[in-house]
């Protein structure tokens, strides 16, 4: 907002207060308090000036809060509503008995959802250096390029490129600054507004496929694409409120340099933080059993109760409580203080794990309904609180590569889980064992998230510690310099 607000630490500005504080008597003495003074606003200045920046909690966050709610509507609903695209393609390009042809259209749809995460590390370098709003907007006109010219190819060859490449990227460069900017205009309210925003994501998941359905029947595959071009127009045009109010790193050396320096490129700051560090390793641990009965519930309820079985029921009991579950715990997590919400999101994690391993005790179609509306409702507090989070590990100013880091390693188990349980049932027949393997690792990953909140505790009583030996230290110091003048 203005060149004030300048970020991290403030341990230095307190250590050196007892130094302003010594009677000056005599010239050298004052200038010895001068020089003493000076220090502390070469190097705790930033930490002090942080402090005084104050979050707006509203106002003009509002709209911003609104721009990332389309953000993730738009980028996810299209992304989840790819199996309805699924069909037309197979019949758009071929049969839809040719099991070749639906194994390589598959792959459309996996690759467009991969690349979004796998980008993600280069999206935070970009936030860092352009700012989240020249990002964002770059990001939707590259992804409706793509997706208009997904709607002009003729086979299947160039769909790889333009859909699951160059729609995927700028989805990518779109998404990842819409969870950034939310740290400029709110601290208090943070769990709540990002409950609100990744919300979005489960209203156009519910809702899109009805009217992708619709557009399908009365206008065909191509059209259809087309006017799914208009959600990117309004998201690029969702980008320009991202109007940033914390500063920007500067990219200029003393030397005069242009060029970002490599710090800036790549933040290894993140990673000095033992608890990102645990973060950065357990989610993706959890994550190789979690979307497996997000992608074999269906099959699985097909071969335990039948074709005729209303399975779609399970997909919107997932997504309604999905929803919900971001709404509330949101909330929940505007009065969790700190790092301890890292409780919530093992606790996720647990429930998760849990009901996978439920899915093949359920016999009744019943029972499977109620694992769905908690495996949904958990499932909205795990993704709601990833943003709170980061900005507790690492703080605002790193917190757009703490985020970019994290999504890109999250892509690996998200791509290697359901393809392992599909390669289990075909091996035994059913999906018994793969459900009760998935729930082992959200459970082994929320228990090493638990470490988080303890190791996290035990460096800041050591920073307190170390801060009060220094301004006794320095205390006595001025003590001594005084006695010695008089």
């Amino acid at each position: 907002m203005t060149e004030d607000n300048i970020p991290n630490g403030d341990a230095g500005s307190i250590d050196e207060v007892p130094a302003a504080e010594v009677p000056l008597e005599g010239e050298d003495k004052k200038e010895n308090s001068d020089a003493k003074v000076m220090v502390p606003e070469q190097t705790a200045a930033p930490g002090a000036e942080e402090g005084e920046f104050v979050h707006p909690e509203g106002g003009w966050g509002w709209v911003v809060m609104l721009a990332a709610m389309w953000c993730n509507g738009s980028v996810f609903g299209i992304q989840n509503a790819f199996g309805i695209l699924f069909l037309s393609l197979l019949k758009e390009f071929g049969s839809e008995d040719d099991e070749d042809l639906r194994f390589r259209t598959a792959w459309v749809g996996s690759l467009s959802m991969g690349m979004i995460f796998l980008c993600s590390p280069i999206v935070s370098v970009f936030t860092d250096i352009l700012g989240c709003r020249i990002t964002a907007v770059g990001g939707a006109a590259v992804g409706l390029v793509g997706l208009l010219g997904s709607s002009f190819v003729t086979s299947l060859g160039p769909l790889y490129f333009t859909y699951g490449i160059v729609f995927a990227c700028g989805c990518s460069f779109a998404y990842q600054p819409s969870l950034v900017i939310l740290g400029h205009y709110f601290k208090k309210r943070l769990g709540l507004v990002n409950g609100i925003v990744t919300a979005g994501s489960s209203v156009f998941t519910i809702t899109l496929p009805f009217v992708l359905s619709g557009l399908l029947e009365k206008v065909g595959l191509y059209n259809t694409m087309r006017v799914l071009c208009i959600l990117m127009f309004v998201l690029m045009l969702a980008g320009f409120t991202y109007k940033p109010l914390l500063p920007v790193k500067s990219s200029n050396t003393q030397t005069g340099r242009k060029c970002p320096p490599m710090s800036q490129i790549f933040n290894v700051n993140i990673w000095k933080s033992m608890g990102y560090r645990i973060w950065a390793l357990g989610v993706p641990a959890a994550l190789y059993g979690y979307f497996v009965p997000y992608v074999h519930l269906m099959k699985h309820v097909e071969e335990r109760f039948g074709s005729g079985a209303n399975k779609e029921v399970l997909l919107m009991c997932i997504g309604i409580t999905s929803g919900v579950g971001r709404l509330i715990f949101g909330r929940v997590a505007d009065y969790v203080q700190g790092v301890n919400k890292v409780y919530l999101q093992v606790t996720s994690f647990f429930v998760i794990g849990l009901m996978s391993m439920m899915i093949p005790l359920c016999n009744i179609f019943g029972g499977l309904i109620a694992v769905c509306l908690l495996m949904g409702l958990f499932d909205g507090c795990f993704i709601c609180i990833m943003a709170p989070i980061a900005f507790e590990l690492v703080g605002a100013q790193d917190v757009s590569q703490a985020i970019g880091f994290l999504l890109g390693l999250m892509s690996v188990p998200m791509t290697v889980g359901p393809p392992i349980a599909g390669f289990l049932r075909d091996r035994l027949g059913n999906y018994d064992l793969a459900f009760y393997l998935a729930g082992i690792p959200p459970i082994i990953g929320g228990a090493v998230l638990c470490l988080i909140p303890w190791l996290e505790a035990r460096r800041k009583r050591a920073e307190e510690a170390l801060n009060k030996e220094q301004g006794l230290t320095q205390k006595m110091i001025e003590n001594g310099k005084a006695q010695s003048v008089l």
